[in-house]
């Protein structure tokens, strides 16, 4: 099969692989019709994320076509058509059994690299790093699904892949982060990062009761699309200082619930901090620059909430005073997709929401290390890439 191929910092192509086969009674073998480029794989494209491989397979935002099961699959079948949870769970450890799949005690085949860098291993996670398994991802023609009961959803209507399939990651992720930033009817709630999962955290904030939504980044198409789409308030951090903003637009109180949808390669406009955070990443003296989680950290009222889907890796320097004196509550973690996929199916199927709109390129996957680069450096308009297997 041909498969995007991680070769080192920047350097992605698409190779030829073996098929994957069945190696659990649980496991199950799809064909990919979609896949997507998320902006967490651009840390793995520049080298932020630890224990990359050169031959490693990415990708985590794949649906396709159930071509094999193993004897023990039970709710899918072959020809089924189905959404694959970025997130690998086994459905029945202490976590799952507490819907906090991301967390599963059991599906990361190499627990002890997670556990050396964090304490705790978290879930087993397609195609991202051996930090999370080492486990094949989903820029594919194929897929081995391992725990496929629990890590898939059937798509028994006629929708289109391109408004299902962003329920293996963003979709869900950007309604975790909202929900998790404990939004009260009519708060005021600030979104950091107008890429795909802050256009989803925008649309989840109005769905839980929010009263005004500002956004903010630099790049004009994802602003505009959060004011188009997303119906928010934007703040361009390039030609305006977003505290002094934030202040003015919320009577000096701050946003009540703040969301930093960015992570562990956040943009800055140039100050002393932004220099500051760069030379220490240089030095190694940490490895991600928390320019906009530290931002939303002074931002964020007093009492108020820090939801951070953002993905980081490693260590850095936090405003963590701030946190601590302005009794901030901090909402984290990679997303329990599985706990989502079928209620925002169904908010999807009622036409509450309509995913597709963030789609900017589609392209076959044979384009996928070109499309890496131009969804890197924000070209072309370039807001969320769809490729075809």
């Amino acid at each position: 099969m041909r498969a995007l191929t991680w070769h080192g910092q920047g350097d992605v192509r698409v190779d030829t692989h073996p098929d994957p086969t069945i190696l659990s009674p649980t496991d199950a073998i799809i064909k990919i019709t979609s896949t997507a480029i998320c902006g967490s794989d651009l840390h793995l494209y520049d080298n932020y994320v630890p224990m990359m491989r050169e031959g490693d397979i990415i990708g985590h935002e794949p649906m396709g076509i159930v071509v094999e099961t193993g004897a023990a699959v039970k709710n899918i079948k072959k020809g089924d058509r189905v959404v694959v949870s970025f997130t690998i769970s086994c459905g029945h450890c202490f976590f799952c059994e507490s819907s906090m799949y991301s967390l599963c005690d059991n599906s990361n085949p190499k627990p002890e690299n997670a556990e050396k860098a964090m304490g705790h291993s978290p879930a087993g996670i397609y195609g991202y790093s051996h930090l999370t398994g080492g486990i094949p991802g989903g820029q594919a023609e194929f897929l081995r699904v391992p725990y496929a009961d629990v890590g898939t959803i059937k798509i028994e209507s006629d929708l289109p892949d391109e408004k299902v399939l962003f329920l293996s990651d963003i979709f869900p992720t950007g309604y975790m982060a909202a929900e998790q930033a404990q939004i009260q009817p009519g708060d005021t709630v600030a979104v950091w990062g107008c890429g795909p999962v802050g256009q989803f955290a925008i649309q989840s904030a109005w769905m839980l009761g929010a009263g005004r939504v500002i956004a903010i980044d630099k790049v004009e198409e994802r602003l505009a699309m959060a004011r188009t789409a997303g119906k928010a308030e934007t703040i361009n951090f390039e030609t305006e200082s977003v505290l002094d903003k934030l202040n003015e637009m919320t009577g000096g109180r701050g946003p009540d619930r703040c969301i930093e949808a960015v992570g562990a390669e956040a943009h800055a406009a140039s100050n002393i901090t932004a220099a500051a955070d760069s030379l220490k990443s240089t030095l190694h003296l940490q490895s991600d620059q928390p320019h906009a989680l530290n931002q939303a950290i002074m931002a964020c009222r007093k009492g108020g909430t820090l939801s951070v889907p953002g993905v980081y890796a490693g260590p850095m320097t936090l405003q963590f005073g701030a946190v601590m004196n302005k009794a901030l509550t901090l909402r984290t973690g990679q997303t329990h997709v599985q706990a989502y996929m079928k209620p925002l199916l169904e908010k999807i199927e009622k036409g509450e929401i309509d995913p597709s709109v963030i789609i900017t390129h589609t392209e076959p996957l044979e384009n996928a290390p070109e499309m890496y680069r131009i969804f890197r450096e924000k070209e072309d308009g370039c807001v969320k890439v769809v490729l075809k297997a």
